[in-house]
Protein backbone atom coordinates (compact mmCIF):
# COMPACT_ATOMS: atom_id res chain seq x y z
CA UNK A 1 0.00 0.00 0.00
CA UNK A 2 1.20 3.48 -1.17
CA UNK A 3 2.05 6.42 1.38
CA UNK A 4 1.49 9.94 1.16
CA UNK A 5 2.50 12.99 2.58
CA UNK A 6 -0.73 13.22 4.23
CA UNK A 7 -0.01 10.02 6.10
CA UNK A 8 3.43 11.42 7.75
CA UNK A 9 1.45 14.92 8.54
CA UNK A 10 -1.02 12.53 10.55
CA UNK A 11 1.45 10.35 11.81
CA UNK A 12 3.13 13.02 13.26
CA UNK A 13 0.40 14.94 14.49
CA UNK A 14 -0.51 12.34 16.38
CA UNK A 15 2.46 11.19 17.96
CA UNK A 16 2.56 15.04 19.18
CA UNK A 17 -0.69 14.90 20.94
CA UNK A 18 1.13 12.25 22.71
CA UNK A 19 3.43 14.83 24.18
CA UNK A 20 0.47 16.54 26.48
CA UNK A 21 0.12 13.11 28.53
CA UNK A 22 3.56 12.71 29.04
CA UNK A 23 4.31 15.80 29.96
CA UNK A 24 1.25 15.98 32.67
CA UNK A 25 2.32 12.96 33.73
CA UNK A 26 6.15 13.87 33.95
CA UNK A 27 5.24 17.16 35.80
CA UNK A 28 2.50 15.95 38.29
CA UNK A 29 5.19 13.20 39.45
CA UNK A 30 7.70 15.44 39.85
CA UNK A 31 6.00 18.40 41.11
CA UNK A 32 4.68 15.97 44.24
CA UNK A 33 7.77 14.39 44.37
CA UNK A 34 10.04 17.55 44.93
CA UNK A 35 7.25 19.24 46.74
CA UNK A 36 7.06 16.30 49.57
CA UNK A 37 10.91 15.23 50.15
CA UNK A 38 11.81 18.35 51.28
CA UNK A 39 9.73 19.55 53.96
CA UNK A 40 11.30 23.23 54.55
CA UNK A 41 12.80 24.56 51.32
CA UNK A 42 12.85 28.08 52.25
CA UNK A 43 15.05 27.40 55.34
CA UNK A 44 17.40 25.93 53.00
CA UNK A 45 16.89 28.96 50.58
CA UNK A 46 17.84 32.00 52.65
CA UNK A 47 20.14 30.28 55.41
CA UNK A 48 17.94 32.23 57.56
CA UNK A 49 17.45 31.03 61.33
CA UNK A 50 13.90 33.30 62.08
CA UNK A 51 10.80 32.04 61.37
CA UNK A 52 9.91 35.49 59.85
CA UNK A 53 12.34 35.57 57.05
CA UNK A 54 11.09 31.78 56.21
CA UNK A 55 7.78 33.02 56.27
CA UNK A 56 8.29 35.60 54.05
CA UNK A 57 9.68 33.14 51.13
CA UNK A 58 7.09 30.54 51.70
CA UNK A 59 4.66 33.67 51.08
CA UNK A 60 6.44 34.59 47.71
CA UNK A 61 6.68 31.35 46.45
CA UNK A 62 3.50 30.18 47.05
CA UNK A 63 4.98 27.44 49.79
CA UNK A 64 2.20 28.45 52.05
CA UNK A 65 -0.92 27.32 50.60
CA UNK A 66 -1.90 23.71 50.75
CA UNK A 67 0.00 20.94 48.12
CA UNK A 68 -3.02 20.51 46.17
CA UNK A 69 -3.29 24.50 45.57
CA UNK A 70 0.07 24.52 44.93
CA UNK A 71 -0.15 22.47 41.96
CA UNK A 72 -2.33 23.58 40.31
CA UNK A 73 -1.39 27.62 40.19
CA UNK A 74 1.82 25.65 38.90
CA UNK A 75 -0.23 24.13 35.93
CA UNK A 76 -2.14 26.98 35.37
CA UNK A 77 1.14 29.40 35.03
CA UNK A 78 2.43 26.19 33.19
CA UNK A 79 -0.02 26.54 29.99
CA UNK A 80 0.70 30.81 30.22
CA UNK A 81 4.36 30.03 29.39
CA UNK A 82 5.59 31.26 33.52
CA UNK A 83 7.53 28.66 34.51
CA UNK A 84 8.00 30.56 37.80
CA UNK A 85 11.42 31.74 39.20
CA UNK A 86 14.29 30.23 41.01
CA UNK A 87 14.82 31.15 44.39
CA UNK A 88 17.60 33.33 43.25
CA UNK A 89 14.42 35.51 41.18
CA UNK A 90 15.42 34.34 37.96
CA UNK A 91 12.94 33.38 35.90
CA UNK A 92 13.29 29.68 34.96
CA UNK A 93 12.39 29.15 31.50
CA UNK A 94 14.71 32.14 29.81
CA UNK A 95 17.39 30.02 31.46
CA UNK A 96 16.91 26.82 30.19
CA UNK A 97 16.41 28.12 26.68
CA UNK A 98 19.60 29.88 27.07
CA UNK A 99 21.71 26.76 28.45
CA UNK A 100 19.75 24.23 25.83
CA UNK A 101 21.79 24.85 22.61
CA UNK A 102 24.76 24.14 24.86
CA UNK A 103 23.52 20.52 25.25
CA UNK A 104 22.15 20.21 22.26
CA UNK A 105 25.61 21.31 20.56
CA UNK A 106 27.10 18.69 23.02
CA UNK A 107 24.67 15.76 22.20
CA UNK A 108 25.23 16.35 18.61
CA UNK A 109 29.03 16.10 18.68
CA UNK A 110 28.59 12.89 20.59
CA UNK A 111 26.52 11.74 17.92
CA UNK A 112 28.80 12.72 15.26
CA UNK A 113 31.38 10.57 17.24
CA UNK A 114 29.49 7.91 17.80
CA UNK A 115 29.11 7.65 13.75
CA UNK A 116 32.14 7.81 12.74
CA UNK A 117 33.87 5.27 15.26
CA UNK A 118 30.87 3.31 16.50
CA UNK A 119 29.87 2.29 12.85
CA UNK A 120 33.11 1.35 11.17
CA UNK A 121 33.94 -0.49 15.06
CA UNK A 122 30.71 -2.32 14.16
CA UNK A 123 32.06 -2.95 10.67
CA UNK A 124 35.06 -5.10 11.73
CA UNK A 125 33.03 -6.93 14.44
CA UNK A 126 30.85 -8.11 11.93
CA UNK A 127 33.94 -8.73 9.45
CA UNK A 128 35.59 -10.74 12.12
CA UNK A 129 33.03 -12.46 13.73
CA UNK A 130 34.21 -14.71 16.53
CA UNK A 131 37.92 -13.57 15.92
CA UNK A 132 40.14 -11.03 17.36
CA UNK A 133 38.69 -8.43 16.21
CA UNK A 134 35.50 -8.68 16.87
CA UNK A 135 36.73 -9.57 21.05
CA UNK A 136 38.42 -6.59 20.80
CA UNK A 137 35.95 -4.50 19.60
CA UNK A 138 33.27 -6.09 21.59
CA UNK A 139 35.66 -5.36 24.91
CA UNK A 140 36.01 -1.70 23.76
CA UNK A 141 32.22 -1.00 23.99
CA UNK A 142 31.22 -3.30 26.66
CA UNK A 143 33.61 -1.11 28.72
CA UNK A 144 31.93 1.70 27.56
CA UNK A 145 28.60 0.48 28.76
CA UNK A 146 29.83 -0.73 32.25
CA UNK A 147 31.93 2.79 33.10
CA UNK A 148 29.93 4.80 35.64
CA UNK A 149 29.42 8.34 33.87
CA UNK A 150 31.25 10.21 36.67
CA UNK A 151 34.12 8.09 36.15
CA UNK A 152 34.24 8.04 32.40
CA UNK A 153 34.43 12.24 32.66
CA UNK A 154 36.88 12.59 36.01
CA UNK A 155 39.42 9.91 33.58
CA UNK A 156 39.00 12.51 30.55
CA UNK A 157 39.21 15.65 32.82
CA UNK A 158 41.83 14.62 35.18
CA UNK A 159 43.99 12.23 32.85
CA UNK A 160 43.36 11.97 28.84
CA UNK A 161 43.01 15.74 29.10
CA UNK A 162 46.60 17.20 30.42
CA UNK A 163 48.25 14.13 28.61
CA UNK A 164 46.88 15.33 25.51
CA UNK A 165 46.45 19.56 26.22
CA UNK A 166 43.06 19.76 26.32
CA UNK A 167 41.20 22.30 28.02
CA UNK A 168 38.38 20.60 29.88
CA UNK A 169 36.72 23.60 31.52
CA UNK A 170 34.25 25.83 29.27
CA UNK A 171 35.53 28.02 26.55
CA UNK A 172 33.92 31.28 27.71
CA UNK A 173 32.00 33.12 30.21
CA UNK A 174 28.71 33.17 29.64
CA UNK A 175 27.89 36.95 30.38
CA UNK A 176 31.23 37.99 27.99
CA UNK A 177 31.91 35.71 25.05
CA UNK A 178 34.15 37.12 22.78
CA UNK A 179 31.15 37.36 19.84
CA UNK A 180 27.87 38.03 20.11
CA UNK A 181 25.02 35.34 21.17
CA UNK A 182 22.66 35.04 18.32
CA UNK A 183 22.00 31.59 18.83
CA UNK A 184 23.61 30.41 22.28
CA UNK A 185 25.51 27.93 20.03
CA UNK A 186 29.08 28.30 20.72
CA UNK A 187 30.58 27.40 17.42
CA UNK A 188 27.85 28.65 15.26
CA UNK A 189 27.92 31.99 16.93
CA UNK A 190 31.85 32.19 16.54
CA UNK A 191 31.55 31.31 13.25
CA UNK A 192 28.42 34.04 12.36
CA UNK A 193 30.65 36.33 14.56
CA UNK A 194 33.27 35.52 11.49
CA UNK A 195 35.99 34.60 14.78
CA UNK A 196 37.77 31.57 13.46
CA UNK A 197 39.90 31.30 16.68
CA UNK A 198 36.69 31.45 19.37
CA UNK A 199 35.46 28.68 16.67
CA UNK A 200 38.52 26.16 16.87
CA UNK A 201 38.73 27.21 20.76
CA UNK A 202 34.79 26.00 21.25
CA UNK A 203 35.77 22.66 19.17
CA UNK A 204 38.73 22.01 21.52
CA UNK A 205 36.76 22.76 24.82
CA UNK A 206 33.97 20.12 22.81
CA UNK A 207 36.17 17.51 22.17
CA UNK A 208 36.70 16.34 25.88
CA UNK A 209 32.67 15.92 26.99
CA UNK A 210 31.71 14.91 24.08
CA UNK A 211 34.34 12.08 23.72
CA UNK A 212 33.45 11.10 27.18
CA UNK A 213 29.53 11.28 26.41
CA UNK A 214 29.86 9.21 23.39
CA UNK A 215 32.49 6.63 24.83
CA UNK A 216 29.55 6.02 27.35
CA UNK A 217 27.01 4.96 24.93
CA UNK A 218 29.35 3.38 21.43
CA UNK A 219 28.32 0.70 22.35
CA UNK A 220 24.89 1.15 20.83
CA UNK A 221 26.04 2.05 17.67
CA UNK A 222 28.77 -0.66 17.54
CA UNK A 223 26.16 -2.98 18.10
CA UNK A 224 23.59 -2.81 15.92
CA UNK A 225 25.89 -1.98 13.18
CA UNK A 226 27.48 -5.59 14.14
CA UNK A 227 24.21 -7.24 13.95
CA UNK A 228 23.05 -5.69 10.84
CA UNK A 229 26.01 -6.62 9.43
CA UNK A 230 25.73 -10.12 9.93
CA UNK A 231 22.32 -10.42 8.77
CA UNK A 232 23.28 -9.02 5.70
CA UNK A 233 26.96 -10.38 4.76
CA UNK A 234 25.74 -14.21 3.80
CA UNK A 235 23.10 -12.24 1.32
CA UNK A 236 23.48 -13.80 -2.79
CA UNK A 237 24.16 -10.11 -3.35
CA UNK A 238 27.14 -9.63 -0.88
CA UNK A 239 28.47 -12.90 -2.38
CA UNK A 240 28.39 -11.52 -6.27
CA UNK A 241 30.25 -8.92 -4.99
CA UNK A 242 33.53 -10.51 -4.18
CA UNK A 243 33.10 -13.09 -6.57
CA UNK A 244 33.37 -10.18 -8.84
CA UNK A 245 36.81 -9.17 -7.47
CA UNK A 246 35.67 -6.31 -5.58
CA UNK A 247 38.17 -5.13 -2.89
CA UNK A 248 36.42 -6.53 0.73
CA UNK A 249 36.50 -2.48 1.75
CA UNK A 250 34.06 -1.97 -1.56
CA UNK A 251 31.92 -4.83 -0.63
CA UNK A 252 31.59 -3.94 3.63
CA UNK A 253 31.07 -0.25 2.77
CA UNK A 254 29.61 0.07 -0.46
CA UNK A 255 27.20 -2.91 -0.18
CA UNK A 256 26.69 -4.67 3.02
CA UNK A 257 26.94 -1.55 5.45
CA UNK A 258 24.57 0.56 2.42
CA UNK A 259 21.85 -1.80 3.44
CA UNK A 260 22.61 -2.09 7.38
CA UNK A 261 22.52 0.95 8.31
CA UNK A 262 18.65 1.35 8.76
CA UNK A 263 18.51 -0.30 11.76
CA UNK A 264 21.47 1.89 12.92
CA UNK A 265 20.30 4.60 11.95
CA UNK A 266 16.75 4.62 13.58
CA UNK A 267 18.52 3.62 17.35
CA UNK A 268 20.89 6.21 17.24
CA UNK A 269 17.91 8.62 16.75
CA UNK A 270 16.13 6.94 20.02
CA UNK A 271 19.63 7.47 21.47
CA UNK A 272 19.79 10.98 21.09
CA UNK A 273 16.83 11.54 23.49
CA UNK A 274 19.15 9.62 26.13
CA UNK A 275 22.12 11.62 25.72
CA UNK A 276 20.17 14.40 27.47
CA UNK A 277 20.01 12.81 31.26
CA UNK A 278 23.71 11.27 30.80
CA UNK A 279 24.74 15.26 30.54
CA UNK A 280 23.62 16.02 33.98
CA UNK A 281 27.16 14.38 35.45
CA UNK A 282 29.29 15.41 32.04
CA UNK A 283 28.44 18.88 32.23
CA UNK A 284 28.97 19.14 35.67
CA UNK A 285 32.63 17.74 35.86
CA UNK A 286 33.29 19.72 32.84
CA UNK A 287 31.83 22.83 33.54
CA UNK A 288 29.87 22.91 30.28
CA UNK A 289 26.96 25.64 31.00
CA UNK A 290 23.92 23.55 29.06
CA UNK A 291 20.66 22.28 30.72
CA UNK A 292 22.75 19.67 32.54
CA UNK A 293 24.45 21.29 34.39
CA UNK A 294 21.78 24.01 34.93
CA UNK A 295 19.20 20.59 36.47
CA UNK A 296 21.95 19.48 38.65
CA UNK A 297 22.80 23.08 40.12
CA UNK A 298 18.22 22.92 40.52
CA UNK A 299 18.49 19.87 41.94
CA UNK A 300 21.09 20.47 44.64
CA UNK A 301 19.79 23.59 45.70
CA UNK A 302 16.26 22.41 46.23
CA UNK A 303 14.91 24.38 43.38
CA UNK A 304 11.67 22.87 42.79
CA UNK A 305 10.65 25.12 39.06
CA UNK A 306 13.59 24.65 37.88
CA UNK A 307 13.69 20.60 38.55
CA UNK A 308 10.46 20.35 36.80
CA UNK A 309 11.11 22.73 33.98
CA UNK A 310 14.34 20.22 33.34
CA UNK A 311 12.50 17.46 33.62
CA UNK A 312 10.03 18.60 31.01
CA UNK A 313 12.34 19.56 28.25
CA UNK A 314 13.99 16.10 28.83
CA UNK A 315 10.72 14.20 28.36
CA UNK A 316 9.88 16.36 25.23
CA UNK A 317 13.25 15.08 24.29
CA UNK A 318 13.03 11.58 24.77
CA UNK A 319 9.48 11.82 22.78
CA UNK A 320 10.25 13.88 19.56
CA UNK A 321 13.40 11.67 19.32
CA UNK A 322 11.57 8.57 19.30
CA UNK A 323 8.88 10.17 16.46
CA UNK A 324 12.86 11.33 14.51
CA UNK A 325 13.61 7.40 14.74
CA UNK A 326 10.40 6.50 13.65
CA UNK A 327 10.16 8.87 11.13
CA UNK A 328 13.66 7.95 9.63
CA UNK A 329 13.15 4.28 10.05
CA UNK A 330 10.04 4.98 7.76
CA UNK A 331 11.62 7.24 5.02
CA UNK A 332 14.49 4.44 5.26
CA UNK A 333 12.38 2.06 4.53
CA UNK A 334 9.37 2.64 2.24
CA UNK A 335 7.88 -1.47 2.79
CA UNK A 336 6.96 0.83 6.54
CA UNK A 337 3.20 2.58 6.49
CA UNK A 338 2.86 5.51 9.08
CA UNK A 339 0.33 4.63 11.53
Amino acid sequence: MGRSRSDLIVFVGKRLLQLIPVVFGVVTITFFFTHVAIANPCAAWTKARTQAAIDQCKATFGLDQPLPNQYVNYLSNLLTGNWLTSPSGLPVLPQILNALPETVELVLAALLIMIVLGIPLGVVAANGAGRWPDHVVRTFYLSGWATPTYLAALVGALAIGPALNLPYKYAFSTQTPPFPQITHFSILDALLAGNLPAAGDAVLHLVLPATALAFLNMGIATRMTRGSMLEVLPLDYVKTARIKGLSETWVLYKHALRNSLISTATVLGVTAGGLLSGTVVIESIFQWPGIGRYAYNAITNYDFAGTIGVVIFFAVGVVVSNLVADVMYGVLDPRVEWR
